[in-house]
């Protein structure tokens, strides 16, 4: 479905986009002789990803990307517009073809969806294009994080208080093993983009 898009350094909400084109049977990543490449940054709602992420393409004078709001860039609606349209599974279909058919430069912060990494061969992907960072947080703090955005989350149904908490515990239950897989697992608490680096070049 994405032959048609083009989307070559324009900017939406303060983010810069690039080409992606469906039809290439090259890979949409180019692999740089210096440099830490890609960063993807992967771990549950709330954790913090696109402000690290922010922080970490300054520090590194990195491009950042956010993958969220490439995908609503594409289909003129939010993330949670979309998912009660057209369900999880055609959500997580366009999900992981955002994340492999968008054109990225040599170098990038990405944040991901929380979900982003436990559906298909995602996770997989990321290892093989690029560095992924998962800031690890508890069920607890999580939720805390959560509590009073939780309107713009689709997937946690209005839960609140334990009912939240124990959410977030059954989901992380579901989806540690693909986190897991992360080139760093990283503590999320008073995680810094300088941290954050020096774990990356280690």
């Amino acid at each position: 479905m994405f032959s048609h898009w083009v989307i070559s350094h324009w900017s939406f909400g303060g983010f810069r986009f690039f080409k992606m084109d469906s039809n290439e049977n090259k890979d949409s990543v180019d692999h740089p002789e210096d440099g830490l490449g890609l960063v993807f940054l992967v771990g549950f709602m709330g954790c913090g990803k696109t402000t690290l992420g922010r922080k970490l393409a300054s520090r590194l004078g990195y491009e950042f990307m956010d993958l969220d709001h490439i995908l609503e860039a594409q289909v003129g609606m939010s993330i949670a517009e979309y998912f009660s349209s057209f369900g999880e599974d055609a959500f997580r279909k366009l999900e992981s073809d955002v994340l492999k058919q968008t054109k990225y430069p040599p170098h990038a912060v990405i944040s991901t969806g929380g979900g982003l990494p436990c559906f298909f061969d995602n996770m997989r992907w990321m290892n093989a294009h690029g560095k992924t960072v998962y800031i690890k947080l508890s069920p607890k703090i999580l939720a805390d994080r959560l509590e009073n955005e939780k309107g713009k989350r689709p997937v946690l149904n209005g839960a609140k208080g334990k009912d939240l908490v124990d959410f977030i515990e059954g989901k992380l239950s579901e989806r540690d093993k693909f986190y897991n897989q992360a080139t760093i697992i990283a503590d999320g608490l008073s995680l810094t983009a300088e941290r954050v680096e020096q774990l990356l070049n280690k």
